[in-house]
């Protein structure tokens, strides 16, 4: 029992130096010891929460409890420098411990940050994380530890609850940031792997988006080696801008080779490819989920009153054709029908006599035999006048006080 109780006092007191050794032993992003190799020399990186993820933002879970963030001495950062550090994989600069994070189960305190990026070529990228299966042109990382629970980064960095990094996904733009400017600027003086300087300090909050409200939240690990999975990942929904200058800066100053060494070897594409979420929920403050859905739903609303809509237009223009060849059809047809009912009014008759024309027709209406005498006997008994009307022939017997005819 005693035996055990030594050996476990020997892995306390070397785990930091463990730690740092890990740290210390080489890798890169491709090549030998490259990211399809990272876990056959660091386990931890074959693990099954790794970072960084793709955020697919209809699958994400909507979470009222996330509070915004609190940035805590972001923006006072003295009259101390701070010092900015080539790595051999990307810039860091160092922040003083006074820098914290609220808005989480525990107090976090800074520890430093550091950039990704890409190398403009054909494979476009540059950012660790994606929204959707789209990547930003770099990201920044600010990482903090628990320092309520442990004592220091490299104690931290080995719990479940120990880490905590907030992820900005960086696009380009026509417009300067002068904020980036404040580490920009200065990697000219840390070129080469392992060259240190120190620089003027900055409002580090300047870096940040503005809406640190809406963000997205899981649990992952450190994106290089030993990947230890310890992080409370915060990526803001925001994105920030710089101007495609000071991008083509950050990805053609620095060096992953020292000074010293004869071949040099541009330090791009430093960043890690996406892993497999295996089944780990990617929650967000912000009803990220709901709303996409409600604006694709009303995109499709919107497509589909055009089609009909469309259809519509379609369908009268092609009926407006039918319509005009119609109306000439139904004048040709009245007139015809009118042609036709005056031809079928009685005409006289050709080469008759007038005197035995008009007595056929009076015969005709008065159905007598002799029609001259009739009429004349039932105007003289009947005190009337006769109306004879042209063609057709009509005939009237009229009262001459009232002129009532029949």
């Amino acid at each position: 029992m005693d035996l055990l109780v030594l050996l476990f006092i020997l892995l306390l007191r070397l785990g930091p130096w463990w730690t740092a050794a890990v740290e210390d032993m080489s890798w890169t992003y491709t090549g030998l010891v490259g990211q399809s190799q990272w876990s056959e020399h660091f386990p931890e990186c074959g693990g099954s929460s790794q970072s960084p993820v793709d955020v697919v933002t209809t699958q994400t879970k909507y979470d009222p409890g996330l509070s915004p963030l609190t940035p805590l001495g972001y923006s006072q950062h003295g009259n101390r420098p701070f010092s900015l550090y080539n790595n051999g994989h990307t810039a860091v600069v160092e922040l003083p411990d006074w820098m914290s994070l609220g808005g989480l189960p525990w107090l976090f305190s800074a520890v430093q940050m550091h950039l990704h990026w890409g190398s403009g070529g054909p494979n476009y990228g540059g950012s660790e994380h994606t929204i959707n299966g789209q990547s930003a042109e770099a990201e920044l990382h600010v990482v903090h530890y628990n320092s309520e629970l442990y004592p220091n980064m490299t104690a931290a960095m080995t719990q479940k609850d120990g880490l905590a990094v907030l992820g900005v996904l960086i696009v380009t733009g026509e417009e300067t940031n002068p904020a980036f400017n404040n580490i920009i600027n200065y990697l000219s003086r840390v070129r080469h792997a392992n060259q240190k300087v120190f620089i003027p300090a900055f409002d580090v909050q300047s870096l940040l988006p503005k809406d640190l409200e809406r963000y997205y939240r899981y649990n992952g690990s450190l994106t290089t080696p030993p990947c230890f999975q310890s992080v409370i990942w915060t990526l803001f929904h925001e994105r920030v801008q710089i101007s495609k200058a000071q991008l083509l800066k950050m990805e053609t100053m620095l060096y992953s080779s020292e000074a010293e060494d004869a071949d040099r070897m541009l330090l791009q594409d430093n960043y890690r490819a996406t892993q497999p979420l295996n089944h780990r929920a990617v929650f967000a403050s912000f009803a990220a989920g709901e709303v996409t859905a409600i604006v694709i739903g009303v995109m499709c609303g919107c497509v589909g009153l055009a089609v009909i809509v469309r259809f519509l237009v379609k369908t009268i223009r092609m009926k407006e054709p039918e319509k005009a060849k119609e109306k000439p059809q139904e004048m040709a047809l009245n007139c015809t029908s009118q042609a036709e009912t005056r031809d079928e009014r009685p005409s006289p008759p050709k080469n008759t006599p007038v005197t035995h024309l008009v007595r056929t027709l009076l015969r005709t209406k008065t159905g007598q035999e002799n029609p001259m005498l009739y009429l004349k006997k039932k105007v003289q008994t009947g005190k009337r006048r006769m109306r004879i009307k042209s063609w057709p022939l009509e005939i009237r017997f009229c009262t001459p006080s009232t002129w009532k005819c029949h």
